[in-house]
């Protein structure tokens, strides 16, 4: 029973109510293990925290033996899915997918083990069929049946356009459960008619029908829309530990709780008594402390926790920015050409992780300063010299240094 509360701790909905223990039953008397199938569609390829709750529970299974598969939709994100927002994505070319896609399963082993993980494209089958199977696969599922999701339900009452293919995509997509045979899909719960979708067609098939496990969406640093890197509002898994706990402690109170639960690995115990100590009236800057060292931990280590905490409190609540504050970076280290460099190219690179496109954005916005003097010219030339010091944002501080 302390298996089966693990396994549920945290998860929003499971369909059918008793389909976990069904499955796990069912494993144990047929001595084997479960497939426990996560698909993404590669088209934003840097993991955030909102992606880690999905993962996290995916490793819970795993380390108690399960089969995890991950399914890289690189067939489904070079048609362009529905987005959930009242219009379609933009399709990605083959090379965007196959770049995204690695980018993603790198990012991966933070959270599980890569090396027991099996990964499958669903190219393998999709590009395989001919239109007559194709043909035969749809006809197993109605309009009104694909007319209940709520975004196709909407835009269908506005009179919003809906492409052919959109209707397709979450056929496709519970097609993939049918050829990995999958026990339980795993999602978060904006995947949930998606994840039906593989449970009728398996139905359909004559096959046991896979369990649906779909978490919360962790809201993002906005503390209204869920984590989405399209809004800006991401805690990425590798994103620099000064930047996770600045960041962490920009959360809004009332989002305190959500990410307690859903971001930290605290007990169970320890989560109830600092819920109490916010509760009994504690200063929510201490307990945004802990739960942003605990983030630091999981994907860097707790030296680099302490820190980031350290750094934060010398730039953001003492004011000081002492010259340890400063990141060196050595001017050797930098490429550029005929002895210049732009600033844009300059904060790419000291900025690993971000596009040029947002550090452009970033730049004219006013939040790059050279020498603590602003400059929203991201082609204005930078000299290379000892003791320059550029501010990215906010909380991001560069030296150069010989």
């Amino acid at each position: 029973m302390e298996t089966i509360s693990k396994l549920k701790e945290n998860v929003e909905i499971i369909l059918p109510e008793n389909g976990l223990e069904q499955k796990l039953d069912q494993a144990k008397k047929e001595n084997r293990k479960l497939i426990i199938k996560l698909g993404f569609d590669p088209t934003a390829p840097d993991l955030h925290l909102g992606h880690a709750v999905v993962l996290k529970k995916l490793k819970q299974f795993q380390d108690l033996g399960h089969q995890i598969v991950i399914l890289v939709g690189n067939f489904t994100a070079r048609i362009g899915d529905p987005t959930g927002k009242n219009k379609s994505r933009k399709p990605l070319s083959t090379e965007e997918v196959q770049h995204n896609a690695q980018t993603y399963l790198n990012q991966l082993s933070q959270i599980i083990d890569i090396d027991k993980v099996k990964i499958v494209f669903n190219s393998e089958w999709l590009d395989q069929l001919s239109f007559t199977e194709v043909i035969q696969i749809l006809s197993k599922v109605t309009v009104a049946q694909l007319m209940h999701r709520n975004d196709f339900n909407k835009r269908f009452t506005e009179n919003t356009p809906i492409a052919m293919h959109e209707l397709v995509y979450p056929i496709l997509q519970g097609y993939d459960s049918v050829e990995i045979k999958a026990d339980i899909e795993m999602g978060g719960t904006d995947q949930l008619f998606n994840c039906t979708m593989g449970r009728q067609l398996q139905e359909t098939f004559d096959m046991s029908p896979q369990i649906i496990m779909c978490m919360p969406l962790l809201k993002g640093l906005d503390g209204k829309e869920k984590m989405s890197k399209s809004l800006n509002n991401i805690i990425g898994l590798t994103d620099e530990p000064n930047e996770m706990f600045g960041k962490t402690m920009s959360i809004p109170d009332s989002v305190i709780e959500e990410f307690l639960h859903l971001t930290t690995d605290f007990s169970i115990s320890d989560k109830e008594a600092l819920k109490e100590r916010l509760a009994n009236g504690e200063n929510p800057m201490n307990i945004k402390k802990l739960i942003a060292k605990n983030i630091i931990s999981q994907y860097h280590n707790i030296t680099e926790a302490h820190k980031a905490e350290e750094f934060f409190m010398n730039q953001f609540q003492s004011k000081k920015f002492e010259e340890k504050s400063f990141e060196p970076v050595f001017i050797d280290g930098i490429e550029r050409e005929n002895g210049s460099i732009s600033l844009v190219e300059l904060c790419f690179q000291l900025k690993k992780g971000q596009t040029k496109s947002a550090i452009r954005r970033l730049i004219e916005s006013g939040a790059v300063k050279i020498n603590n003097e602003k400059n929203k010219d991201p082609f204005a030339e930078v000299g290379l010299k000892e003791g320059v010091k550029i501010k990215i944002g906010k909380r991001d501080f560069y030296e150069l240094k010989e």
